[in-house]
């Protein structure tokens, strides 16, 4: 199977500056507060969870479970989110996930005991697992190719600044009224209120110009890249999709029944890879269970709270640099692979340093030190772009149900690890969680290293054409 994509119909004129990319950059604020509220529901179970647990009773697998069932639901959100896209829209399902967003808010903070909270929690997944296979979509098929990894990569950066904002609200809440019964429900809460915008927001925002394409809405899509591109540029982009689009009108609908084509087949297949190996890192292990990581290092309640911060800020400053300094100057790829040679050496020396090193002052410090460069490394090297070649690799019949099926993968293995992690760490320490996390590291390290396609540096058409013709994955 081959698309006759012609040379010329690649050779797109030069980004100029403009109205356009301020349109776009606009379009890309308002979509990733689907980010923002992805990370504020993980992040913030993090410093909720002890108040919790006292005022619900929680043991430590019923706290696994209240944090796995957020994940269980983001699979099921991820699933149904493909579907969503490639039959609605990008534009009606990120409105509809907004709505989702709020309602789970809701129930968790009115919640007057467990079942009603795992409810909740089961809610909100659905809507972060939307996000998460939903918006990197959306940005890829509005950026232009010159922009792709550092827009699409810009949902990473919205999820960790959810994640800091998480932890920094958590840590003043409990600060301030940490005293009060119930006060788990004040964290929750603020959720509440990106969701109101990102619903809002995205009435006033254009669908993907791909998505349309595809359902053959010719002129709405050429008005939406007006928006977003010069004139010759977007006339040139729809060219180039339309091509592309005409072939793809004879191929089955995607789906399972694209999983027959062994290039599509191989392409999910490492897709699905991929976002498991980004979990089995541990770094929602961390940005979870964050504050009883450093409690059981060595800090007190109150002081593991706040150094639990500085995970967060990390977190940003990781990403910040990876979107705006290295993703698109390093192939993604190359990228990948030092960031997990990075992490899973880091894994080894916090297995090595809870083993040899006395409980103490400097056992806490030197964990902390060790945690905060691995979410750096992790942040810098492998978040943003493992969803930004995700969202790059799959051909656009099947891109929403590749993303699907990959994300349902990444969150199973993100429950699998999060619902075991206090069980495992309650039987075995610090050094027997990351000692398993540095053999699983070095397992995804070789089928990396084997697998890896690279996706920087072309246009979403080119790379089909490539995979399709038989070129190298």
């Amino acid at each position: 199977m081959s698309h006759p994509l012609s040379e010329g119909a690649l050779a797109l004129p030069p980004l100029r500056p403009g109205p356009h990319q301020r349109r776009l950059d606009t379009i890309a604020i308002v979509a990733t507060l689907g980010g923002l509220l992805f990370g504020y529901d993980t992040g913030v179970i993090n410093g909720a969870l002890e108040p919790m647990k006292r005022d619900l009773g929680l043991t430590a697998t019923t706290e696994g479970l209240v944090t796995a069932t957020l994940l269980i639901g983001a699979a099921l959100g991820a699933v149904l989110a493909g579907s969503l896209n490639d039959n609605l829209g990008r534009k009606k399902t990120m409105t509809s996930i907004a709505v989702v967003f709020f309602v789970g808010a809701v129930v968790c903070v009115v919640t007057p005991g467990l079942n009603i909270l795992l409810l909740g929690r089961f809610i909100l997944g659905l809507a972060v697992g939307a996000a998460s296979a939903t918006v990197p979509v959306y940005l890829a098929e509005l950026a232009p190719t010159e922009r792709r990894g550092a827009l699409s990569g810009r949902n990473e950066l919205a999820i960790v600044i959810g994640q800091m904002l998480a932890f920094i609200i958590n840590a003043i809440i409990a600060n301030v009224w940490g005293h009060h019964d119930g006060v788990w429900r004040y964290m929750l809460v603020i959720c509440a209120i990106p969701a109101v915008c990102l619903f809002f927001g995205m009435m006033k925002m254009p669908e993907s110009p791909r998505w349309l394409i595809s359902k053959n809405r010719h002129d709405e899509a050429l008005q939406v890249l007006m928006q977003v591109r010069s004139e010759d540029r977007a006339r040139a982009e729809m060219a180039e999709v339309e091509l592309l689009a005409q072939v793809e009108k004879e191929a089955h609908s995607g789906g399972w029944a694209d999983m027959s084509i062994p290039w599509i087949r191989r392409l999910v297949l490492i897709g699905c890879g991929l976002a498991m190996a980004q979990q089995v890192t541990g770094i929602n292990s961390v940005m979870y269970y964050g504050t009883q990581l450093l409690t059981d290092a060595g800090f007190s309640a109150d002081a593991a709270i706040v150094a639990n911060v500085a995970n967060g800020v990390l977190a940003v400053v990781g990403t910040a640099l990876c979107l705006f300094v290295v993703i698109d100057r390093v192939p993604r790829r190359k990228l990948i692979i030092f960031g997990f040679i990075a992490t899973t050496t880091i894994h080894g020396l916090i297995a090595i340093c809870a083993t040899v090193l006395p409980a103490g002052t400097t056992r806490a410090y030197v964990i902390l030190v060790l945690c905060v460069t691995f979410v750096f490394f992790m942040q810098c090297c492998l978040n943003a772009p493992v969803w930004v070649a995700l969202s790059e690799m799959f051909p656009l019949r099947v891109r929403g149900f590749g993303m699907g099926v990959s994300i349902l993968c990444m969150w199973l293995m993100n429950a699998a690890l999060t619902f075991s992690f206090p069980i495992i760490t309650a039987a075995f320490g610090l050094q027997g969680m990351f000692g398993l996390f540095f053999v699983i590291g070095l397992i995804a390290l070789i089928f990396l290293v084997k697998c890896l396609p690279n996706t920087s540096g072309r246009s979403l058409e080119e790379l089909e054409q490539h995979f399709a013709s038989g070129g190298r994955l």
